[in-house]
């Protein structure tokens, strides 16, 4: 069974580990194991520092661990931009060469979502008066480039990751039947 690192801000909602249970349930039901960063917590006595640097080490080794990662990439804190954690650990995973699927409900284009106003140069700027990238894509070219996006929620997504093992292991079998000496 293939695992998943389950990714994103899930982990600061007030009901983290009840959602951590509903996605890895998604996960069970297309056949995959999730992996959720708050599967387990900080030892007893960590605080501060030591604890962030406890929960680093454990999310960068669940990452590595991980045939998967699914990334949620809705806005966070602002219009047009994911959780930062998330992005590092979609970068992490994309540096191990690790299938990264994201999802997001977020509609629009990052230019549309990011609120940009024309300058009179007419570069879309935004509110801090920095130029918005207009490439037509929902995310930055990073990220947009580097995952599979699925427009949606984790349900989305994992239907639409099943579906592609799916598609994989039925041209597989074709292309072993079509090599196969015997027929």
């Amino acid at each position: 069974m293939k695992s998943i690192y389950l990714a994103g801000f899930d982990v600061f909602r007030k009901d983290a580990l009840a959602h951590g249970g509903h996605l890895k349930a998604l996960c069970a039901q297309h056949g995959y194991d999730g992996l959720y960063p708050l599967d387990k917590a900080a030892p007893q006595g960590l605080s501060g520092p030591a604890a962030a640097q406890w929960i680093y080490e454990a999310n960068l080794a669940l990452i590595r661990r991980a045939d998967i990662v699914m990334a949620n990439l809705d806005d966070f804190r602002g219009p047009g931009e994911p959780d930062s954690g998330t992005t590092f650990e979609v970068g992490f995973a994309v540096a191990l060469q690790k299938p990264v699927w994201a999802y997001s409900s977020d509609a629009g284009t990052l230019l549309e979502r990011a609120r940009a106003r024309t300058d009179a140069d007419g570069e879309a700027l935004d509110a801090r008066g920095y130029v918005v990238e207009d490439f037509g894509l929902s995310k930055n070219l990073m990220l947009a480039c580097s995952v599979r996006l699925v427009a949606g929620g984790p349900a989305e997504c994992l239907a639409a990751m099943a579906e592609a093992d799916r598609r994989r292991t039925a041209r597989r079998a074709q292309a072993l039947a079509a090599s196969d000496p015997e027929d």
